[in-house]
């Protein structure tokens, strides 16, 4: 008996002294992808000045999905609920927001657009996000392709033999073909179409998610995006007949 109380004591030690999953840390730009969840495709970070970064693409880098629930967010605001810095700025010695926060903190920044943030994370679970400045968010490009539904603010768009996925918010504009901005995708005839097809009619980002639920495949647009931030700011719906 001794022997079995000595082998389970001994047993529990060693499984008492196995590390936790060291926390890896990344930096880009976040989107909020659910309740409590954001997606980050890591890039690389340099620092640009005492208090910047620049951005840049990490090849071959594969998208991560974080719960941030539990993560302590540091922003780069003096205060939690600013919407921007408004010319004072909180970061530490390596360039890190530090303004402690609180996760609900995060959902409310994250539901106004892309975050520029390091992040630290183990098992599926972001521990720490901090926001960063970033210089140069890089240049808008536009191109035509199609566009597919990923979730009510999220499209992969198909260009040249690639595929993107871009995020869109309450700035995204939406220009539609249409008569109205709440009918289904090319519905009707394309009263508010240019000589070129493109749409004319002037709509919002909410019209483009509920257009876009009414399709199953890939539809023709043209869009203005910006690649390093993998965001969405115009969508052009397309009438090839017009």
């Amino acid at each position: 008996m001794r022997l079995l109380v000595a082998f389970a004591t001994a047993a529990a030690s060693v499984s008492l002294s196995v590390p936790a999953e060291a926390a890896t840390a990344v930096y880009g730009f976040a989107w909020s992808d659910g309740k409590g969840h954001l997606r980050i495709e890591p890039r690389t970070a340099k620092r640009a000045t005492r208090t910047t970064f620049t951005l840049k693409t990490l090849p071959k880098a594969k998208e991560l999905r974080l719960d941030y629930t539990k993560a302590a967010y540091g922003r780069v605001t003096v205060a939690c609920d600013l919407k921007e810095t408004e010319g004072r700025v909180a970061v530490d010695a390596k360039g890190l927001g530090r303004t402690k926060c609180k996760p609900a903190h995060l959902a409310e920044t994250l539901g106004r657009g892309p975050v520029a943030v390091r992040v630290e994370h183990a098992g599926g679970k972001a521990t720490r996000v901090n926001e960063i400045l970033v210089g140069d968010w890089g240049t808008p490009r536009t191109a035509r392709g199609t566009i597919k539904r990923v979730n009510d603010t999220t499209v992969l768009f198909a260009t040249g033999g690639k595929t993107i996925k871009l995020g869109y918010t309450y700035t995204t504009a939406f220009h539609r073909t249409t008569a109205r901005c709440g009918d289904g995708w090319l519905t009707g005839r394309p009263v508010n179409a240019d000589r070129n097809g493109l749409g004319k009619k002037q709509c919002v980002w909410t019209d483009l998610t509920k257009a876009l639920k009414g399709v199953r495949y890939p539809v023709l647009v043209k869009v203005d995006y910006t690649p390093g931030v993998n965001s969405l700011n115009e969508v052009w719906e397309v009438f090839g007949d017009a």
